[in-house]
């Protein structure tokens, strides 16, 4: 995957990924993605997910590169206003578990906030038994 001036890369692990509610947000600025996982664990907000840091977990998605314009359609998206401010999702920036040539911008929570755990690393299957 190619990372150039003119894109950013981002993990995506929810209903941005394709075949999801939220896929024709980031489907225009779509330029490349492989698999992968980050160290968190999944929250089961409802009709999406959320993703907490932890070390001892992965949560399974994937690294996405997109054109730079993209970016501020999916920090709308996500609530991010900015560094320092009162945020939905906080983007930071975070390497694959697998492949430490893998690294981009995250959306996470820095904690549950009362929701429960997804009780899997990949959402599609989440959302695959909430839709049976």
């Amino acid at each position: 995957m190619m990372h150039t001036n003119g894109s950013q890369r981002l993990f995506i692990y929810g209903s941005l990924l394709p075949g999801l509610s939220n896929h024709g947000v980031i489907e225009p600025f779509w330029l490349a993605c492989v698999p992968g996982s980050v160290r968190g664990r999944l929250v089961d907000v409802g009709e999406y997910p959320a993703v907490v840091q932890d070390d001892k977990h992965t949560v399974r998605g994937l690294w996405v590169d997109i054109r730079r314009a993209g970016l501020p359609v999916l920090d709308e998206l996500e609530g991010f206003v900015g560094i320092e401010e009162a945020n939905d999702y906080e983007r930071v920036w975070m390497t694959d578990s697998a492949d430490p040539a893998l690294s981009g911008w995250v959306y996470v929570w820095a904690d549950t906030r009362g929701y429960p755990w997804a009780g899997s690393e990949c959402w599609v299957s989440v959302w695959a038994r909430k839709n049976e």
